[in-house]
């Protein structure tokens, strides 16, 4: 029998998960330029087709790093001193494009790349460092979770002694970088990967249960809350009176055709988009919302522009080639038998799901608009890098997986050898 040794990693490449990204990210630079174009085209650009172009040379750049951290043994991302790097440098980073480099659209966020080619925002890159910094965290901890439980992961009396001492601390500080920027979108999904990867940790389910209640019962609160003041939930005071600005996302969450020239426009268009479309769209390039009526089209607010070109039917179609994405690399995550290869997938499928429902919740009216992509479709080098090194530690975790899987039937056959020949 072949020793696992001596395979080679590309034996152990999970296609269910790698075709199903390919076909997104290609369908993703089809859809910038059909977005992206005739938009440049009624501003009058010199160069149409830059998104495009920009978004393909990202592409192109992430299916680099997706092969480079594909051969990289999984132990390397197991490394404490390499994690440490990472905080300083995405520290770094956060507050460079908070203080330094100029806002966009009212917000901080953005770090300018040299020669004008694009920017990258440092928190979207966040989201997969969470993911990778609580997967190591809670993995060397899974002994003493299963002893201690919740404690072994919040052992402080106080809240605010668990949330500013040891590892806890670092998380505080990076999302509380992201939400002063104001990016309220990222912060979210920021967030939700905690907690979703704290309820996933191996804490009992009284607690996952219980944080899972007190998530539905503060969104609850938050909508009678809007519903209350009308939208108008952050006060003009002091410090807030910059952020006031959001309370216009509130309100077009209420009633978007009251304000259909201002705060309701973008919700009010994504609906039309979504109308003009029906069941079977008006063909792909053929939006009429992307030509100026609908802000923010090729990025924010794609989906309603796949579906009015696409119809309900592709959208459907996306999203069912989205969901089958996030459903596999869940459950090789479910499947796992290394507590990291685990957590690095229920990670990954987690931020996928909560990034495409605040997306797509936002660009139909189910939840207020907060200026969140579109996995792999939306246009954004960073975005769509990001998502590829996610993809990249699923698929390395998945190969390391087969990998134990085919060592542990090695050993196996080698125990019933033994067996046969003491008899």
């Amino acid at each position: 029998m072949q020793q696992p040794e001596k395979i080679s990693k590309s034996n152990f490449l999970d296609y269910s998960i790698l075709i199903p990204y390919l076909i997104l990210a290609v369908f993703g630079l089809v859809v910038v330029f059909s977005v992206t174009v005739p938009e440049l085209m009624t501003k009058g650009g010199s160069n149409i087709y830059s998104q495009v172009i920009s978004q393909a040379v990202f592409l192109a750049l992430s299916l680099a790093m997706m092969l480079l951290i594909y051969r990289i043994n999984i132990r390397t991302f197991q490394l404490n001193d390499l994690l440490g790097v990472f905080v300083i440098v995405e520290g770094g980073l956060l507050l460079a494009a908070r203080f330094v480099f100029p806002p966009r659209n009212g917000a901080h966020g953005w770090i300018p790349l040299p020669g004008g080619f694009g920017t990258i925002q440092p928190a979207e890159f966040l989201k997969v460092f969470l993911i990778w910094y609580l997967a190591l965290i809670f993995a060397h901890r899974q002994e003493k979770i299963a002893q201690n439980d919740l404690k072994e992961l919040f052992p402080k009396k106080s809240l605010l002694g668990n949330l500013f001492t040891g590892w806890r601390r670092w998380i505080v500080f990076l999302i509380a970088a992201v939400i002063i920027m104001p990016d309220f979108g990222n912060a979210i999904i920021c967030i939700a990967i905690v907690l979703i990867m704290l309820v996933t940790s191996g804490i009992s389910f009284r607690w996952a249960s219980a944080l899972f209640r007190l998530v539905i019962a503060g969104f609850i609160g938050f909508y009678i809350l809007v519903r209350v003041t009308g939208g108008n939930i952050i006060p003009n005071v002091l410090f807030l009176s910059k952020l006031t600005y959001q309370n216009n996302r509130f309100k077009a969450w209420i009633d978007p055709f009251a304000g259909l020239t201002s705060y309701g426009k973008q919700l009010v268009n994504s609906y039309y988009a979504i109308s003009n479309g029906g069941w079977t769209g008006l063909g792909l390039g053929n939006s009429i919302e992307k030509k100026g009526y609908l802000p923010f089209a090729s990025t924010d607010f794609v989906f309603p522009i796949i579906i009015e070109e696409l119809g309900v039917i592709g959208g459907f179609i996306v999203l069912g080639l989205l969901f089958f994405l996030i459903l596999r690399i869940l459950m090789v995550g479910i499947r796992a038998r290394h507590p990291f290869n685990a957590l690095i997938c229920i990670g990954t499928s987690s931020m996928l799901l909560v990034q495409t429902f605040v997306n797509v919740g936002g660009a139909i009216g189910l939840i207020p608009e907060t200026g969140v992509t579109f996995p792999f479709l939306s246009q954004g080098g960073s975005s769509l890098f990001v998502l590829s090194i996610a993809i990249a530690l699923a698929l390395n975790s998945s190969a390391h997986e087969k990998l134990l899987e085919l060592k542990a039937e090695e050993n196996y056959l080698l125990k019933q050898r033994e067996k046969r020949k003491w008899r």
